[in-house]
């Protein structure tokens, strides 16, 4: 019953009686002191009812502006997060807050895998998402996150809308290369700027169209007893369970790389050479951006297989470098790509 009702009922119930009793008191000292009883009364069912209305309102979402972090960050030891990771698993309480729904882990894989090799891997556990980026030799490349709930149809699927905005953003490098006719330096470090980000976005498109072995984590719930059991699997490096998590898109996850051994960092990015004397240091044109993103960071909400490439109309040349593409899925895309690197 609410606040009003309570009133609704107090005011049908109480004032034809307390009417009755005034109308038989007419005009003496007692009807003047049943009045000031009834008021006094009046307020105090007011004042309860306004109490319990104020209990009764909605608490309203209490992770409003928390974030979660689960993974590694730039410069922790990837040999201490494995070890964590694993005592953490073989801690975790049998039972969960709720039962039923599990707990969520975040989990690293050796090696990467191609979408059948993840089927084979996760088949039995419940997936929502998973990680991946193309390994370029030397190249730092967009870290990606695909929902996927059914392996490897969801990811297969995803790989696909990704080739295909890796092929426009290859297109539009391109073009914008090609608007620089110029030969001052500015326009020479800029091309080659383009160029490489056309080489690696084209590189991309065709892996991810291949259905690569670009994957290398994945985002599960499962009960303490399956993730365990996950945790033993040979491609699997390592399980990090995280029961705190409620809400994945709230949730940043920071998976390690299969080739990151010793310390979560970026790996390094040969593919811009010199250009003397227009460079301010070897690999990187004076004013372009240099490669800082870590890609081993990732985020929730991180973008899904979307388009984030720039428009496909023709470009005017720029006199600036664009901003460095990312290598981390806390980028949302929407603006110009740079140097995939």
């Amino acid at each position: 019953m609410r606040a009003g009702d309570l009133l609704r009922q107090l005011d049908q119930q109480l004032l034809p009686r307390l009417a009755g009793a005034v109308t038989r008191l007419g005009h003496g000292p007692a009807r003047t002191q049943v009045l000031s009883w009834a008021a006094a009364l009046s307020c105090v069912a007011v004042l309860l009812a306004a109490g319990w209305a104020t209990d009764e309102r909605p608490a309203g979402d209490r992770t409003v502006g928390e974030v979660t972090r689960v993974g590694v960050a730039d410069g922790d030891s990837i040999p201490g997060y494995v070890r964590t990771a694993a005592a953490d698993l073989a801690t975790l309480a049998a039972a969960v807050p709720e039962p039923g729904d599990g707990t969520w882990a975040l989990v690293s894989l050796s090696s990467y895998l191609t979408p059948q090799g993840a089927a084979a891997v996760f088949g039995d556990v419940p997936v929502a998402a998973v990680f991946g980026r193309v390994p370029l030799p030397d190249r730092q490349t967009e870290i990606v996150r695909i929902p996927a709930q059914r392996l490897p149809d969801d990811v297969v699927a995803g790989m696909t809308g990704l080739a295909a905005r890796k092929d426009r953003e290859a297109a539009d490098y391109r073009a914008r290369a090609a608007a620089l006719t110029g030969d001052a330096a500015v326009e020479r470090e800029l091309r080659q700027v383009y160029d490489s980000g056309a080489q690696v976005a084209a590189a991309e498109a065709a892996a991810f169209r291949s259905g690569c072995a670009c994957l290398y984590a994945a985002v599960v719930r499962a009960e303490p007893a399956a993730l365990r059991g996950v945790a033993s699997r040979p491609a699997v490096r390592a399980v990090d369970p995280a029961p705190e998590v409620r809400r994945l898109d709230r949730t940043v996850f920071t998976p390690p790389l299969p080739e990151q051994r010793d310390v979560a960092r970026p790996p390094a990015d040969g593919g811009l050479t010199p250009t003397p004397p227009g460079g301010d240091r070897a690999g990187t044109p004076t004013g372009a951006p240099s490669a800082t993103a870590s890609a081993g960071e990732t985020s929730e909400p991180a973008p899904d297989v979307t388009d984030s490439s720039p428009s496909s109309a023709a470009p005017t040349p720029a006199p600036t470098p664009p901003a460095t593409p990312p290598t981390s899925a806390d980028a949302t895309g929407g603006g110009t790509p740079g140097p995939a690197g």
